[in-house]
């Protein structure tokens, strides 16, 4: 049994008490205690008004006054919040806390946080806003607050936490490709990655650490995320691939829609010119998300069809009302016209699903096997070897070989196949040059990092999916999001169906001249309604 823990019988019915005296910490399982009071019932429904401010004091009060184990006691998860309160106080070095709360909507509490950060003869205010939602324990009753590290402070996540000292790497000045320098400030969605290189190549771009209040997150290669600079290091020069122009415009791209990101890259040398990333979580889908792809994997599809001589671009590629695979049935979308005429080119340009359903079996002279679209996502395109070294953290995609439905699903970008817009980008580079380069945010010299490879795809097969790509731009599904743009330009569009939600992802890549660039809008509906416009829009401002 854990330490702390006892059993006994009470009145004939066991019971279990967890040691520590904190309401996360102390639970007792009875037919006749409730909130600690014999014979009182256990409350339930949500917590009352006075209940939500009496609880939020005690915590705020506790939590003034530096005393953690009675502040996380007033939390549902006393084990958990203890340390992380504790540290706050003690290798954060944070002091003069002073919370003031503000209107509550409902259970839950805004609130704003004034201290003050010291060490070793330094000292800094620090100033920051979070909230807390209050609940009412299960087995207690009692209204507690319900932790997340976020109620902390509001860029904490599970695993992270607060120190002040030697900041862990030297701070530095990323530069763009021209040497225009890159902040925070002026590009919000780079703060993560900032913070990134920071971490991974702080000590190589010739600074010195300074002093600093910082989030510590559970994965090293995250990096530190500053919070309160007490004395400033030395900051080195780390020159990255990005573009401050096509990062403006991607960081303004992706503002107009919700839960979206976008990558742009250069084809010739997979140089990525912008990352940009509007979602509520702060993660950076754009180089790490793992979700469907939707009909933008038709790029891949096609050329594994070309590439296995199953059919070309002028080959044959009949466009049914529906089709069936392993039992499964798939449709088009809605107001599509059958074509049994259709060649690959019209098809693809009218992301025809079940024209790319029918053919991923092959044909009776040249078949196909579950693997075929796994080998070539990894063999032409790089993809799914888990070896990309970017410079960052990034997921390298995944077209694991499937049987049953989801080898038609994989074909059409559903089933089982994971994406995200670096992926799609990459694919688009590959497609059009022919030639698969691993995409990079920073230079290989800088740290000898050996970089993925791939066969990439020979001329002919390059021809015809760059070809097609410009029919899906000019006469295709790609047309409204692309009008106006000049110069050498193709696309592919995309919607992916997720189970539970009303409307689809939406997914876009696209080229213009040595530009590639892919997007998704999570919920964003028809690849051309949202993310297509935001590929457009970093196109438009091109490199």
């Amino acid at each position: 049994m854990r330490n702390g823990v006892k059993a006994a019988i009470v009145g004939g019915v066991f019971a279990v008490m967890v040691g520590g005296a904190g309401y996360g910490a102390f639970n007792i399982v009875s037919a006749f205690s409730g909130d600690g009071g014999s014979g009182d019932a256990v409350k339930t429904g949500p917590p009352s008004s006075d209940e939500v401010e009496e609880t939020t004091k005690a915590f705020f009060t506790a939590w003034e006054d530096g005393e953690a184990a009675a502040a996380a006691d007033q939390t549902d998860n006393a084990q958990v919040a203890r340390p992380l309160l504790v540290a706050y106080g003690g290798q954060a070095h944070i002091t003069k806390v002073k919370i003031t709360p503000g209107t509550p909507s409902g259970l839950t509490v805004p609130f704003s946080v004034s201290a003050t950060v010291s060490y070793k003869g330094e000292s800094k205010p620090l100033a920051y806003k979070s909230e807390l939602t209050v609940m009412r324990g299960k087995t207690t009753g009692k209204a507690l607050v319900d932790w997340q590290p976020s109620v902390l402070h509001p860029d904490m996540k599970t695993g992270d936490t607060l120190v002040t000292g030697e900041a862990a790497s030297p701070p530095i000045d990323a530069v763009d490709r021209d040497g225009a320098v890159l902040t925070k400030a002026k590009y919000p969605s780079l703060g993560p990655v900032l913070d990134a290189l920071r971490g991974k190549y702080g000590d190589k771009a010739g600074g010195t650490p300074g002093v600093e209040l910082a989030i510590r997150h559970e994965s090293e290669t995250a990096g530190d995320t500053p919070l309160v600079v007490l004395s400033k290091g030395k900051a080195g020069k780390l020159r990255t691939t990005l573009s401050a122009g096509a990062q403006a415009a991607a960081e303004k791209a992706v503002k107009q829609f919700a839960e979206s990101s976008v990558v742009a890259l250069k084809p010739s040398t997979g140089e990525v010119l912008a990352i940009a990333n509007h979602r509520e979580d702060g993660f950076n889908a754009a180089f790490e998300g793992r979700v469907a792809p939707g009909s933008t994997m038709k790029i891949i599809t096609a050329a594994t069809l070309i590439d296995n001589g199953v059919t070309s671009m002028n080959g044959p590629a009949p466009c049914p009302a529906d089709a069936v695979w392993k039992s499964k049935p798939f449709k088009n979308l809605k107001g599509m016209q059958p074509n049994e005429g259709a060649t690959l080119a019209n098809s693809f340009m009218r992301s025809c699903n079940t024209a790319f359903v029918k053919l991923i079996g092959g044909t009776d002279e040249k078949p196909l096997t579950d693997e075929s679209l796994t080998t070539e996502a990894q063999e032409r395109f790089g993809l799914g070897k888990d070896n990309w070294k970017t410079g960052i953290v990034s997921f390298d995609g995944s077209v694991p070989a499937s049987g049953g439905p989801d080898r038609a699903a994989n074909a059409i970008g559903q089933g089982k196949v994971q994406m995200n817009p670096l992926n799609m980008a990459s694919v688009t580079a590959t497609a059009i040059t022919g030639t698969f380069r691993q995409p990079v945010i920073v230079s290989p010299e800088l740290d000898d990092r050996e970089l993925a490879t791939a066969r990439g795809l020979s001329s002919g097969t390059a021809a015809q999916l760059k070809q097609m790509m410009r029919l899906t731009a000019t006469s295709g599904t790609a047309v409204k999001a692309m009008s106006g743009l000049g110069g050498d330009i193709g696309a592919k569009t995309g919607s992916a169906e997720v189970d539970g939600r009303d409307k689809a992802d939406s997914w876009f890549t696209g080229f213009r001249n040595d530009i590639a660039a892919a997007a998704m809008a999570q919920g964003g509906g028809r690849g051309g309604d949202s993310a297509g416009p935001i590929v457009a829009q970093v196109l438009r401002a091109g490199g």
